[in-house]
């Protein structure tokens, strides 16, 4: 994903698009600094494949970790736009069927999909006994939607919503005691959906975005307003091209290749989306494309402002979750500012923002459980 910066340089790259034909590959310099903590799975180009740097491990470093405790299923259903959005089901392996047992649905960075960060999640959870359900958002990955890499906040919600659906009429579960976790961006997008979506009995975020707040104005508000109109032209005007059947333009997302230039957030990105550590490239994408959404849709997140009336989800209790190093760190205390009681904001020591996508031995896990434990008894 892309936060814009306060720089008006940019480049243009032509790659080859996932399926047929090519693609015109926008990269605005500075939009690409500030990369949402989402950027998608994957790949890099083969250049920057063979050049990659070895990946940081630290802390337990392990995105694709899996449970010998913990049954996986794929499933699939329906928003209420019709459209199918896939997901896997987390189960304990000595989950009694017979009873109904609390839920968790998990949503990946923005840009990312299910397999980053979203899966490792709520694996961990689904240990501790919870059923939970990591999806793909509508646009990425394994769901449906076209053009791929689409913004659509409100139906990036809605996809939230629709795994309550799928949740709440699953006979194991209990309806009434359904949660959830967005992670980096889907930390907004859920929260967006639990303003409408009182289903949602308790919602925690995880190195959040406000991704509305960031494509508006940038990182510590670095962004002027006619920097910011330019981009909305800009995005307009692309608009013309597809709709006369002219190609894609892509913005944004995490780069292909490091160099002495590159800025240190970039860095944080690249070593969890271009490594073994974190990349991945579902079958709906390309390498070049992962992280990278469409140029004339992401100024959609122009008009997304999921904090307003962030305060009537109470008295459901909210969890924002950040590490101290995140420089993403001014959303979760915004969020948590305007947020009612009953809420929370945890610190975690020593915890930058991707380093809560994967980081095992930072991430607090016994605080999650604490809290859902709680709150989905």
């Amino acid at each position: 994903m892309n936060i814009p910066s306060n720089t008006d340089n940019e480049s243009t790259t032509e790659l080859a698009g996932p399926a047929s034909g090519r693609r015109d590959f926008l990269i605005m310099a500075g939009q690409s600094v500030a990369a949402l903590g989402v950027l998608s799975a994957a790949g890099s180009t083969a250049s920057a494949a063979s050049t990659a740097t070895v990946p940081d491990m630290s802390n337990g470093a392990n995105n694709f970790y899996t449970s010998d405790t913990v049954t996986v299923q794929k499933i699939s259903f329906k928003n209420q736009y019709q459209m199918n959005v896939t997901g896997n089901l987390f189960t304990p392996k000595n989950l009694d069927r017979s009873k109904r047992t609390p839920a968790i649905v998990v949503g990946h960075p923005m840009g990312a999909v299910k397999e980053q960060s979203a899966n490792l999640y709520a694996t961990k959870m689904a240990e501790q006994g919870f059923i939970t359900l990591s999806l793909d958002l509508s646009f990425w990955g394994e769901s449906e939607g076209q053009p791929r890499n689409a913004v659509a906040p409100d139906i990036y919600a809605e996809d939230f919503s629709a795994a309550v659906d799928f949740l709440g009429t699953q006979l194991f579960v209990d309806r009434k005691q359904i949660g959830a976790i967005g992670i980096c961006g889907s930390g907004s997008f859920v929260v967006s959906a639990a303003k409408i979506d009182p289903r949602m009995k308790a919602i925690a975020t995880v190195s959040m975005y406000d991704m509305g707040a960031a494509n508006r104005n940038a990182l510590k508000h670095s962004l002027t307003l006619e920097q910011r109109k330019k981009i909305i032209a800009e995005a307009a005007q692309q608009r013309y091209g597809e709709f006369t059947g002219g190609h894609i333009k892509y913005t944004g997302g995490t780069e292909h290749e490091l160099n002495e230039n590159t800025h240190p957030i970039q860095r944080e990105f690249y070593d969890f989306y271009r490594t073994p550590r974190g990349e991945y490239t579902p079958q709906s994408s390309s390498r070049q494309l992962t992280t990278h959404p469409t140029l004339s849709s992401n100024v959609k997140f122009m008009n997304f402002y999921p904090f307003n009336d962030i305060e009537t989800i109470s008295p459901r209790p909210m969890l924002f979750i950040t590490g101290d190093k995140a420089h993403s760190k001014e959303f979760s205390e915004d969020a948590f500012r305007r947020a009612a009681e009953p809420k929370e904001l945890f610190i975690v020591p020593g915890a930058g923002h991707v380093d809560l996508y994967d980081r095992v031995n930072l991430i607090p896990w016994s605080k999650l459980t604490a809290f859902f434990t709680q709150h989905l008894a």
